[in-house]
């Protein structure tokens, strides 16, 4: 049985993790990428509790949604990960506009591109038109990723040590919690001191700003490094919506256009801040 037969076989009529009930902020369009389910890596439940909290006339899934390239190796897909699925699904059941873009870790379902499934768009890239006018290309990225494209070894044997570093994460992390302290990235914070990493980043991100001006497109969202960005090259407005292995991060667009990185750690603690506020006074 493969990854696709076995995620649609385990997908229930209720959620494990019930919806919150809470105030939802509203937003013209929601974009997320790099969730990486079916990895231990996941912050399935920050991602979960993002859901519960927002909603969106529309919303990109920008690949690496499911990470096929993991399943194939070993099997793990706890109930959280169904809930993250059962919640998009839901979505575009109630009238959300949902599009799949997948990218190179869930790349088995490039083959449906074109096709809706449970009201779920699949395509290959798309063009967003914003609410102020613009247009931007929405890809997930690893079209731009030389390591990805010409040497598909490599990437997989950065995938497996990536995957040692994010074990190590979920470990610090829960002693973290223990100590209610808020969550941290070791994965995120030894990229940012790693200058070839910082030079990938960069030239990444202007390849993917040059390829979105030969388009004639006024600025381009992907995914695909992790990092979540808002950066102007020339003309062309360059967004990456990062992911939530590392960062915890969506990129939204408010309803008179303007666009915003949301850090939902930073949204959990501030959250967790002022609801301790009142016991402290006391």
């Amino acid at each position: 049985m493969n990854a696709i037969t076995r995620i649609a076989a385990a997908q229930g009529s209720r959620p494990a993790f019930p919806e919150a009930r809470r105030q939802r902020r509203r937003y013209r369009t929601i974009w997320v990428s790099d969730i990486h389910l079916g990895t231990r890596g996941c912050n399935a439940q920050m991602l979960i509790d993002f859901l519960d909290s927002t909603d969106s006339e529309t919303m990109y899934l920008v690949g690496d949604i499911i990470d096929g390239w993991r399943l194939k190796r070993s099997w793990y897909w706890p109930s959280s990960h169904n809930d993250i699925v059962w919640r998009v699904m839901k979505r575009a059941k109630r009238g959300t506009r949902v599009v799949f873009i997948p990218g190179n870790h869930d790349e088995m379902f490039r083959q449906f591109a074109g096709l809706t499934f449970g009201g779920i768009e699949i395509r290959r890239n798309a063009i967003h038109e914003t609410a102020d006018g613009r247009r931007l290309m929405v890809t997930h990225g690893d079209e731009f990723d030389t390591v990805v494209m010409c040497h598909r070894w490599l990437a997989f044997a950065g995938d497996f040590a990536y995957e040692t570093l994010m074990r190590l994460n979920v470990v610090i992390n829960a002693v973290r919690q223990w100590f209610d302290l808020p969550y941290w990235s070791l994965s995120k914070h030894a990229k940012n001191k790693v200058k070839n990493a910082v030079e990938f980043i960069s030239r990444f991100e202007e390849a993917v700003a040059h390829d979105a001006g030969e388009r004639g497109v006024d600025g381009v969202v992907c995914g695909h490094i992790h990092t979540a960005e808002i950066r102007q090259f020339g003309d062309i407005v360059y967004y990456n919506d990062g992911d939530w292995v590392e960062g915890c991060t969506a990129l939204v667009e408010h309803f008179d256009g303007t666009m915003e990185v949301l850090h939902w750690a930073d949204e959990i603690a501030a959250r967790r801040h002022v609801a301790a506020a009142p016991a402290m006074a006391a």
